[in-house]
């Protein structure tokens, strides 16, 4: 491996925006790092630290980086399907949108996929077994969470071509219409009281930080641009947070009324315009570091993996206070002096076994060794619009429950946890399908 990386670090082309690979691997570390240091678990549960201690919820403004993610997404999906249109026959778009999405999305549902069904058989044993309870039965509920990411994410690629079409007609004004559209959702969610209005969100949120990396593609975010996304994201966020509905934590908490992740509110656009402002303000000197070839080998190594280490650790964190309750270890009260103290501890374990996970699973995340030259554009876009769903249902069902058939609201629609496997697997098979090469 580590030959490869350098390898693959040093035919590394002049013009690629290094930057881009250090902030996708950034938002996912930094996602995986406030996972681990909000779980309070203790022999009686789990519990989620920023509720234990609210004072903490400010950090949420620097640790919740999905909006750079996706931010990123945007710039890549822009870049990829650009450079597939210019490779096409005349006449072949149908071809050039499911080459698209089998290349886009293979990376992201192969190991998706393995981590869905090594779980699920997991899972089926243990409640087979009469297992099920305990720290076990929340392992089975909570480890498929950040799932939801993945089908926002699926949604991102699917709607690329038509965005990116919006973006080079209305450049800047494609997105402030999905910006307005976020604040006209949640005028009616809180105003006019609409019922169910407020999932639209999960589409004009997101899509609207995804349309800023179409804009970050082209060049028109420059540091005078970024410094008024970042001002005025930052402002923007702190006044509706203090005179309106939206609380403070930019993640979901326990028992809240009101969230503003699930689903996304226009406190949570705001932030994400902040964070965007603040990332590219930052761009000439992280570019001055990435030169340097030991940390852009280190980059390049971990952009290898980090879908497969975002997939697995909850896993790792789950395993880790399974074997420290297994062995008697002292559990101490959350937020306490001796919970503080055995923090690095606990990070070093379920680091070290998320890095055995990744050796274990890495090579389902490695891209196919040649790009389809036709395909059929419809059948792709039902694949993905099946895996969405999937994904999406099981991040909420969980794999708890299977042989009592729980079920968990999509939307307003009853999922259970086999129906949101078969839909994963079926779409994924159909992305497969629609953009192989042609006999």
């Amino acid at each position: 491996m580590g030959s490869s990386v350098r390898e693959l670090a040093g035919a590394t082309p002049a013009t690629r925006d290094r930057y881009v690979d250090l902030l996708r691997v950034a938002s996912l570390g930094a996602v995986v790092l406030g996972h681990w240091l909000m779980a309070a678990v203790t022999p009686d549960g789990v519990g989620n630290l920023l509720a234990v201690v609210p004072a903490l919820q400010p950090l949420t403004w620097l640790l919740q980086v999905m909006p750079v993610f996706f931010f990123v997404g945007g710039f890549s999906h822009a870049l990829s399907y650009r450079s597939l249109l210019r490779k096409r026959p005349e006449g072949s778009e149908d071809s050039v949108y499911s080459a698209f999405l089998r290349a886009r999305l293979q990376r992201l549902l192969r190991p998706t996929m393995v981590f869905v069904l090594v779980w699920g058989a997991a899972a089926l044993l243990v409640q087979l077994l009469g297992g099920g309870g305990g720290l076990t039965g929340v392992t089975l509920r909570m480890v498929t969470q950040p799932l939801w990411f993945i089908g926002i994410y699926l949604a991102m690629v699917a709607f690329t071509p038509p965005l990116l079409r919006l973006h080079e007609r209305y450049g800047w004004g494609a997105f402030a219409g999905l910006a307005v559209a976020a604040v006209a959702v949640d005028v009616l969610r809180f105003a006019a009281g609409v019922p169910y209005v407020e999932f639209l969100n999960f589409a004009f949120v997101w899509l609207a930080v995804h349309q800023l990396g179409f804009l970050r593609a082209d060049g028109r975010i420059r540091l005078r641009r970024a410094a008024l996304l970042a001002g005025g994201g930052l402002v923007t966020a702190t006044a509706l947070v203090a005179f309106g509905p939206y609380p403070l934590s930019m993640v979901g908490m326990p028992g809240e009324k009101v969230s503003n992740m699930a689903p996304p509110t226009l406190a949570l656009l705001a932030h994400g315009l902040w964070l965007v402002g603040a990332v590219e303000l930052l761009r000439a000197p992280a570019a001055r570091l990435l030169e340097r070839p030991r940390v852009w080998r280190t980059v390049v190594a971990a952009n290898g993996v980090a879908m497969t280490a975002f997939l697995w650790h909850l896993t790792a964190m789950f395993g880790v206070y399974g074997a420290l309750l297994a062995l008697d270890v002292d559990l101490p009260e959350p937020a306490s002096a001796a919970w503080w103290a055995q923090v690095p501890l606990r990070l070093a374990l379920a680091a070290t076994l998320t890095a055995a996970l990744v050796a274990a699973f890495r090579t389902f995340e490695r891209p196919a060794a040649s790009a389809p030259v036709q395909g059929h554009g419809p059948l792709a876009a039902l694949g993905a619009t099946l895996c969405l769903l999937g994904v999406l249902g099981l991040s909420m069902v969980g794999f708890g429950g299977l042989l009592d058939g729980r079920t968990a609201l999509l939307i307003a629609i009853p999922v259970s946890a086999p129906a949101a496997v078969a839909m994963t697997l079926g779409g994924w098979l159909l992305v497969e399908r629609a953009g192989r090469r042609a006999p």
